[in-house]
Formats: structure tokens, sequence, C-alpha cells
């Protein structure tokens, strides 16, 4: 078992679950979720009305056990320390919901004037309740940064690499039943972002890699996964470039570990930006956030904050867009940069055994299956399941799904919070910064900050201009 296949197999589970619903029985209604809230007993409470007597308290513990109980497995699958697993991932659980659950609360969440009303409240912060995974960042660098034993005992449960690809695997269903209703949009959304990675990412990777051997003289082993990490996929390019040139396994480690700290950066920057400058091209947006900021849990949840900004700025202005639209568009276009992180590895891998270090047995076609993000092929599937129910059945069952999605993205929401968290506290900025990684934060400053971001507004620009998502009705 591998983080990937567990990835696959747990979010799968979820959506499989959720579609009980559509026959009348409602497996997961238990699950707790969120709303916004001035009285915090009213902040909890089952996502289906049919379970109402478990009440707030009982659906959150109820939601708690069932992932311990599930992700125990997974992590025994995976080799890891069960008992430690349990006990941290408790802590981690707490925390994490318990920052979401502050970033529900109205003076934080409240997006409208309308709303401040209705909550009998004179300001608020208008970040909509997903400012919560805000909190739940500034949680783990606080706990990285301030308290880093106890972050190293916690490490056990802090896989945000696991808990973003199962996100993402659940949220195929979400863009699915989003798509539905605009297909024409959603497939010129698909057909550009093909585009714009394939561009972006020629672009990035040689630029990077210059940088890299002639500005500050690394060699090619550092060059290869620092190119890979800061321009295609993060933590997940560098490990698999990494790999295929036979690089020392420290090499992407602190490759990684640079991407998670400047992932962060730009998670508090990036969204705010789009929001003052592009919340008339929401699409561009979501596309500049998929291009931009380089791990899957950054950018896809950097993505929902954008959108939850955008779509409050512009709801301040008085134009309702649907919302899924941009955090669709941030998911597809990481979606084929993860797809082009296997097909790259086997060409660098090609490239190095064959010219660079000759060796006697040559890279092989299959490596790219061997270096492909098997997650991808649950989003995939669950995408193509939750579209042919949405299109090609019974409208009855058209009408059912959108529901039977919603319960599937409570579990969505709740693996992009342990994300956010778990990205925190990886973020020890004292510990790295002792590792030597200065020299690697020079070139990532100078590759992100002097083209990669602005190239990828550039991209993003040309390709999604003009679209909008559609109107709310």
């Amino acid at each position: 078992m591998t983080e990937d296949w567990l990835a696959l197999v747990i979010g799968v589970l979820v959506f499989a679950l959720s579609l009980f619903s559509l026959g009348g029985i409602d497996l997961l209604g238990w699950a707790v979720t969120t709303s916004v809230y001035t009285d915090l007993g009213k902040a909890l409470a089952p996502v289906a009305k049919g379970y109402a007597a478990l009440g707030g308290l009982g659906s959150l513990a109820a939601t708690y056990v069932s992932l311990l109980v599930v992700l125990t497995a997974g992590v025994a699958a995976l080799g890891g320390d069960i008992k430690r697993f349990i006990l941290a991932f408790t802590i981690v659980f707490a925390i994490a919901y318990a920052s979401w659950i502050v970033g529900s609360y109205a003076y934080i969440a409240v997006v409208t004037p309308a709303d401040q009303q209705k909550f009998g409240i004179s300001w608020s912060l208008k970040l909509t309740n997903e400012g919560g995974f805000i909190v739940a960042l500034v949680a783990g660098l606080v706990i990285a940064n301030i308290f880093p034993r106890f972050a190293e005992w916690l490490k056990e449960a802090i896989r945000p690499e696991l808990y973003i690809k199962i996100a993402i695997v659940i949220l195929g269903a979400t863009i699915a039943v989003t798509a539905a209703g605009r297909l024409n949009l959603a497939s010129s959304i698909l057909l550009r972002g093909v585009a714009a990675i394939i561009e972006a990412y020629l672009i990035y990777w040689s630029v990077v890699y210059f940088v890299a051997r002639k500005w500050f003289g690394f060699s090619r082993e550092w060059s290869v996964p620092l190119a890979s990490g800061i321009s295609i996929c993060g933590v997940a390019a560098a490990i698999a470039t990494g790999g295929a040139i036979r690089a020392r396994p420290a090499v992407p480690i602190l490759v990684s570990s640079l991407v998670v700290v400047f992932a962060v950066v730009e998670i508090l920057i990036l969204p705010f930006l789009a929001q003052t400058f592009l919340w008339q091209e929401p699409l561009v947006a979501g596309a500049w956030m998929g291009l931009a900021i380089k791990t899957d849990g950054a950018a896809v949840a950097g993505g929902g904050i954008t959108e939850s900004l955008i779509l409050a700025k512009a709801a301040a202005e008085g134009i309702k867009y649907q919302p899924g639209w941009i955090l669709a568009t941030t998911a597809t276009v990481k979606v084929f940069i993860d797809i082009f992180i296997g097909i790259w590895a086997f060409i660098l891998g090609y490239i190095w055994t064959n010219h660079i270090t000759p060796r006697t047995d040559k890279a092989k076609a299959g490596e790219i299956w061997e270096r492909f993000p098997k997650f991808i092929l649950g989003f995939v599937a669950v995408f193509a399941i939750s579209l042919w129910l949405a299109t090609g059945t019974t409208p009855e069952i058209g009408k059912a799904l959108p529901a039977a999605a919603n319960e599937a993205n409570v579990f969505r929401v709740i693996f992009f919070i342990l994300t956010f968290f778990s990205i925190g506290v990886l973020s020890d900025f004292r510990k790295l910064w002792q590792d030597g990684f200065a020299k690697l934060a020079a070139v990532y400053v100078v590759s992100l900050f002097g083209f990669v971001i602005w190239v990828g507004l550039l991209i993003s620009w040309l390709f999604f201009s003009g679209f909008k998502p559609p109107l709310a009705s």
C-alpha cells in the first residue's frame, strides 16, 4: 500500500457511501457541519436533518471516531505506528476542527451587510467560514516554531499529502455537479487548463534550472529537484524527479521542505491579491492559484480561499456568482499538473540514465505508470461517475445528486482543514535555516517572485480572461 493508493481508496469509499442517499439510505448524514454563528451552541450540527437527534457534539464525536478508524487502518497498511497515530490524530483533529469553528465566528466569516444585520453585528473580516483554513495554518505555525517538541510528537498524524489527496478525490463529485449545469463552460476550462499547464511548465522548468545552475552554481543533482519543485508541483515533483535521476534522498527532502515553507507564504498573500485585483476575472484568479502555488494542498486550498474572497467581493458589488467554478478551475489545473509529473519524471529519467549518467538498465515506458500519481485515478473516476449520474440518468437522480455530493463534501472540507494545520506544523523555520537552506531559498525567491508568479498570471489571463462563472439563480 502506498499513500497514493490509500488516498484513492478512502476518497472513493466516502463517495460510494454518499451515493446510497440516492436510494433513500443516508449513510453519511451524521457527519458534522459548522454554520456561521454568534452563539457557539448553534455552531455545530449533523449535515442531514434526519440525524438531528445526534446534536452538534454528537455528530462531531461520530465524525472523529469514523475518521480515526479509517485513517488508523490506512496508517497500519502504510506501516505506521498505530498507537502514536491514534494519540496524535486525536490532538490534530481537535486543534484543526477548533480552528474551523473559530473561522466560522460571525465577526470573521460574515460577508454581506444583510448578514451582518441578521447576526446583529456592525463589522466583520468578511473571510467567510473558510477563514478557518487560515486559523488552522497559523495554529500549526505557532506549534512548529514555538513548541517544536510538541510538533515532533504530532508528526505521526501530520500527513498533509495524504489528507489533500483524499480531499481531491472527493472533490471530483463537487466539480462534476458544478460542471453538469454548464457543460460547455466546463469543457472550455478543461481544454484551457491543459494548454495553460503545458505552456507554463515548459517555460518554468527550463528557466528555474538555468537560474539554479548558472546564477547559483548548483549541481545537476540539486538543480533538477529544485526546478521540478518550484515549477511543476512542489513536494511530489521534487521527490519524483529526484528519484528519476537517482539523487541522494536528502536532496528532494530538503527541497520539499523549502516548497512547503513558501507554499505557506503564498497562501497568506496570493488569495488576497486575487481578491483585490482579479475579482472581476474570477477564473483567471482560480487558474493563477493552480499555476503559482506549488503543493496540491496549498494550491487547492488557496483556490478555495480565493473563491470565498472573490465571491464575497463580488456579492458586495451586487454580483452573485455560482460557487464552485473558481475552485474547480484551480483543481483542474492542478490535476493536469499532477499528471504531468509522471511524464516529466520519465523524460528526466530517460535523459539521465541514457545520457548524463549512463547505466546498464535503461529507462522504460512502464516507469511513467510507476511514477503516475494514482490518486488522480480516483478523482477522474469520481468525477466521471458523478457527471454521468447528473446528466445521463433520470431527472430524479440528477436532482438528488447535489445533496449526496454535499455530504461527501463535508469530509473534503475536514481533510482540507487537516491539510492546512499539517502544513503549518511542518514549517519549522528555525530548523530549516539550520539545515542550510538559505541558498536554496534564494533560488526560490528569485524564481518565484521574479517570474513564476507573473508568468503564471500572464498565462492564466491569456487562457481564462473573459470567462466568468454562471450567476447564481
